[in-house]
């Protein structure tokens, strides 16, 4: 299901935000093996709407942070995230929901 008009930055990233879907975000995260659960899905909406809100992908803290703000705080940790998202919850979710990579994330 590759669109030939999709493009993404050199690291995976979708350049054209409005390309996304969640059809899109099972491809990107297949790619990595991660099969998207309900708590995924979770925090990748979070994730979008975060981005609607501020216009920029959060970094660890703020993710945990608004994490906790939506979801509670046993969600809000990193840990969790990690679980979720191994390696850096941040830059992989935010690949996986269309965003840019954070600011602050190596």
């Amino acid at each position: 299901m590759t669109n030939h008009s999709l493009v993404l930055d050199e690291e995976g990233y979708l350049l054209n935000l409005s390309d996304w879907t969640p059809e899109l975000a099972n491809q990107l995260a297949a790619e990595v093996d991660i099969e998207m659960t309900d708590a995924h899905w979770e925090i990748i909406h979070l994730l979008r709407d975060f981005y609607q809100e501020y216009e920029v992908s959060p970094a660890m803290r703020p993710l945990v942070k608004a994490v906790t703000k939506k979801l509670g705080k046993e969600k809000g940790r990193s840990i969790y995230l990690m679980t979720l998202f191994p390696g850096s919850p941040p830059k992989l979710a935010a690949k996986i929901a269309g965003l840019p990579k954070p600011a602050n994330c190596l």
